[in-house]
């Protein structure tokens, strides 16, 4: 049979435009549905924005800790109107710069929503196209629990359009989401208070992570609210109240007209006409296998619809070695192992490898840690009580290091490096070998000597 397309992909976000330029590298005709804007979640509502947003938090913080340099005091105030709007014109550039990409690959987009007739048709409203394969990589979206008065909630998707800036505002969840911009408002200026139904924020992190960052943001100011069983939210006249039922007491938060709700996010697989197809699902996430080939032989799916690890460079990873073998002649699957992540909060945490937990349940006693904590010099002259803590984990039989975490400035830039290492089976016998830079907080994961347990 003759299809209109080699391969259709269903969205396109940083998976689905990197799957489509690599099949058209190889000559595969490929087109591509996207009913938002292109670039998916990273670009328009995650990664991008928010990490100016991060910059642009760090700056109160910079003006203060100048004048331990000598420096005279700044006086000087945010213009959040300006901020959003130059991270939103940003967000435009790039979506510019994927268009063209996406024209320069020839690969035909359509701005609408795609959705299955069967297996190898697929409706784009005016339309029908077929395709010998179809990807799916429609990503994900923000979760909202059922909360009474949810409605009152908005996301960590409208925080970039928020006008004017709030003065207080509620976070809902733990999570690395919640965590950031509560971090990121706290740095502008917003009064914040996060809410948690645990003890502990970044569950799934290393304990000395969520330690150490949960005792930063308390000491940057930020009121944690601990151990929340029940929550209610409801429109007042000083502007969004938020119940907290605690065992047996209720306490109440006042915001300004808005709650952010960041408990985190499920697969965007809703009305896909998946019944249409043999693809498999489990709560919303397709589900494939190691070459990203879902029960219908010729759809697969990439990204945050299939709940693996969710994260753009996996995604991207997962899109690109499809492309390889169905369209490349070069099968190759994704790696999930030593991923490394960082969390761009305040203090800033990455990670690579197992954690403290994850190392002793698979090796038991077959393990060490090394453990440091310190002020970094830049804050000496400030004269600020900021902490790095740096942790490597080792198996004993091996040497192998199999996890590295660390809490403090610049955590992504030196994890990043670290992760190679790691990645390629390094010892800590290696990384005794290698000279530190100094002086640096980074030469610090070369001269640990003793474990601490």
């Amino acid at each position: 049979m003759t299809y209109d397309y080699d391969l259709f992909v269903i969205g396109a976000g940083s998976g689905g435009i990197a799957t489509a330029r690599r099949a058209a590298e190889y000559g595969a005709r490929v087109g591509i549905a996207e009913s938002d804007r292109l670039g998916g979640t990273c670009v328009n509502r995650g990664c991008v924005p928010k990490k100016l947003m991060v910059f642009a938090s760090h700056f109160p913080a910079l003006f203060e800790e100048a004048r331990g340099y000598g420096w005279s005091e700044v006086q000087s105030s945010l213009d959040w109107e300006m901020m959003i709007t130059r991270v939103n014109h940003e967000v435009d550039r790039l979506n510019g710069i994927y268009q063209r990409m996406l024209d320069n690959s020839k690969v035909e987009v359509f701005r609408t929503r795609a959705k299955f007739i069967d297996a190898h048709t697929i409706d784009l409203g005016e339309k029908q196209v077929t395709a010998d394969k179809v990807l799916i990589a429609v990503g994900g979206k923000p979760y909202l629990p059922h909360i009474l008065g949810i409605e009152h909630a908005i996301t960590s998707d409208e925080i970039f359009h928020l006008k004017p800036q709030p003065k207080r505002i509620a976070i809902l969840g733990g999570g690395y989401i919640g965590c950031e911009f509560a971090c990121i408002l706290n740095g502008l200026g917003v009064e914040v208070t996060q809410v948690i139904r645990g003890d502990r924020i970044l569950r799934g992190f290393d304990d000395d992570i969520r330690t150490e960052i949960q005792q930063g943001m308390i000491n940057h100011g930020i009121n944690i609210v601990k151990g929340v069983q029940l929550i209610a939210i409801e429109k007042s006249d000083q502007g969004v109240t938020v119940s907290l039922g605690m065992g047996d007491t209720v306490d109440t938060v006042v915001a300004d007209a808005v709650s952010l709700a960041a408990v985190g996010r499920k697969p965007n697989t809703q009305n896909l006409g998946l019944e249409h197809t043999g693809v498999k699902c489990r709560d919303g996430a397709v589900l494939v296998d190691e070459y990203s080939q879902t029960a219908e032989p010729n759809i697969y799916a990439v990204g945050d619809c299939t709940n693996k690890v969710n994260l753009t460079p996996v995604a991207i990873n997962e899109g690109r070695a499809f492309a390889d073998t169905v369209f490349g002649g070069m099968p190759r699957t994704m790696s999930y192992e030593n991923i490394p992540t960082a969390v761009f909060t305040n203090p800033e945490a990455a990670t690579v490898g197992l954690t403290e937990t994850e190392a002793k349940d698979k090796f038991g006693e077959d393990m060490k840690v090394f453990y440091t904590r310190f002020r970094p010099m830049y804050y000496t002259l400030a004269e600020k009580d900021e902490k790095t803590m740096m942790k490597v984990i080792v198996q004993n039989s091996t040497d192998k290091v199999v996890g590295v975490h660390m809490v403090g400035p610049n955590a992504a830039e030196i994890i990043q490096g670290i992760a190679i290492a790691v990645k390629t089976g390094a010892t800590k016998a290696n990384f005794d070998a290698t000279v530190g830079i100094h002086p640096s907080a980074a030469e610090e994961f070369v001269t640990l000597r003793h474990p601490v347990r």
